[in-house]
């Protein structure tokens, strides 16, 4: 048995969520997600533990920028595309090991910052993504940071009717649930409908995140409302354009009434 449900680990073995981020969409998420992480991590040569890291898009340019970062993901693909690419690159991470984020094999407080840029996905009960954060909160040192992404519970909405998977009556059904309880389950063997997950409103993500004892939670858009924008291309692809969209979406980032409009949310967080 895996360390994750093997309906899960199945799509990921497909999906190659090493090139997830590469087109004009993924990179939006990415260079968002970066900009909120170096606005809000400690000091090199800090200690970051990366869990479920997959194959390594954030932990290999941290560890370039002179951080000790340590990947943790369950799926063993991820960490063969991890180790291969530490070989071919010359980047070195602190360490790349097989686990689960509720049961991390990291010392009490050793981490200055836990990134959790994934696993919240796919915990669908409340109890284990509860689980999960007591364990970032037990690795941080005092005063460390927590990064934690969800997806927005109007994701599958949103991006079904602009990608037109909304003619799919099955994909219908599946956004029907999205929004009445949050988990997400695709029964249809289409993989660009995703996987088992669970789906965060915004205050609920902040409410999790404070219910385990962390302080001074911040939860920001990670993509806005721009992300299936039908001009979104044409702007990423105009340097000009790129910049100042970067600057609104930073702007606007924590405005409550725009949050769930964002594909991802990202909530940063203090271990007191």
């Amino acid at each position: 048995m895996g360390l994750i449900d093997d309906e899960i680990e199945s799509h990921y073995r497909q999906a190659n969520e090493a090139e997830r981020l590469s087109n004009e969409f993924g990179e939006l998420e990415e260079v968002r997600t970066q900009s909120i992480l170096s606005r809000h991590l400690p000091s090199r040569p800090a200690v970051i533990v990366d869990v479920g890291g997959a194959a390594g898009v954030y932990a290999f340019p941290l560890a370039e920028q002179g951080y000790q970062v340590h990947l943790i993901d369950p799926v063993e693909l991820h960490l063969e595309q991890a180790r291969s690419r530490s070989a071919s690159s010359g980047i070195s991470l602190a360490s790349i090991t097989r686990g689960d984020a509720r049961r991390l094999g990291f010392a009490d407080g050793g981490a200055d910052a836990v990134l959790m840029l994934g696993p919240l996905y796919h915990l669908v009960e409340s109890a284990d993504r509860r689980e999960a954060l007591l364990e970032a909160r037990r690795v941080l040192k005092s005063g460390g940071v927590l990064f934690a992404a969800a997806i927005s519970r109007f994701a599958s909405l949103i991006d079904g009717l602009s990608r037109g998977f909304l003619a799919d009556e099955a994909f219908r059904e599946i956004v029907k649930q999205d929004l009445l309880s949050g988990i997400h389950r695709n029964l249809s063997g289409q993989a660009d409908y995703f996987t088992t997950a669970y789906f965060h409103r915004p205050e609920e993500l902040a409410a999790e995140l404070n219910d385990v004892g962390f302080e001074d939670v911040d939860t920001c858009g990670g993509e806005g409302p721009v992300w299936m924008a039908a001009r979104l291309c044409e702007s990423w692809n105009d340097p000009a354009q790129r910049k100042q969209l970067l600057e609104f979406l930073m702007q606007t980032e924590n405005e409550s009434s725009l949050l769930g409009a964002s594909a991802h949310l990202l909530a940063v967080a203090h271990r007191g």
